[in-house]
């Protein structure tokens, strides 16, 4: 059954993964709202000013009253400093599963960072949350989005073919990524 408590903290050896605040702004403007690279394969920005960066965050902020919001901002503590976000995007309570989705900026690319929030966000998941299964998909031509979700410990799960378009107007397939809460 899940038991849906929100956006809390979490911390790992190098993270802090908790709620976006407004003074976060400007980090996740410069660090990853803004940047065309970052964003290619995801399909929202690059925001034009830090002002719709201002206003994302505080929609999130206000989002956070409800209990089934999952919205982290990733602030990596050698930096002092918010470099991504990861949340859910999707949930189907009857099924006990949910869908995440990531973005960090590129200048933390190759970093195992990641790798490292994915766990954590899925541990709490699976054991605080009580989701049975968590789901994540990219665009097959966003191959290290793939690589995070295995070392993450997610398995291969299959293609799905022309689920949108891309800002450039090209078709897109999505390579989609599972993990159950009974794998090993």
């Amino acid at each position: 059954m899940i038991n849906h408590i929100g956006t809390n903290s979490i911390k790992t050896i190098r993270l802090i993964l908790r709620r976006f605040q407004i003074e976060d702004t400007y980090d996740m403007f410069k660090n990853w709202a803004s940047d065309k690279e970052t964003l290619k394969f995801l399909p929202w920005g690059p925001h034009s000013d830090i002002n719709v960066t201002r206003w994302r965050i505080i929609n999130w902020v206000k989002n956070y009253s409800s209990p089934n919001v999952y919205n982290w901002a990733i602030y990596l503590k050698s930096a002092k400093e918010v470099i991504g976000s990861i949340s859910v995007e999707v949930s189907n309570d009857k099924e006990e599963s949910c869908e995440i989705g990531y973005c960090i900026g590129k200048a933390f690319w190759g970093r195992e960072i990641m790798p490292e929030a994915v766990r954590a966000v899925m541990h709490y998941l699976f054991c605080e949350v009580g989701y049975k299964k968590i789901i994540a998909r990219h665009d097959v031509k966003n191959k290290a989005s793939g690589r995070v979700m295995q070392k993450a410990g997610m398995k291969f799960d299959r293609i799905i073919h022309n689920v949108g378009r891309r800002r450039d107007g090209s078709l897109y397939d999505v390579a989609v990524y599972v993990k159950y809460y009974d794998d090993k």
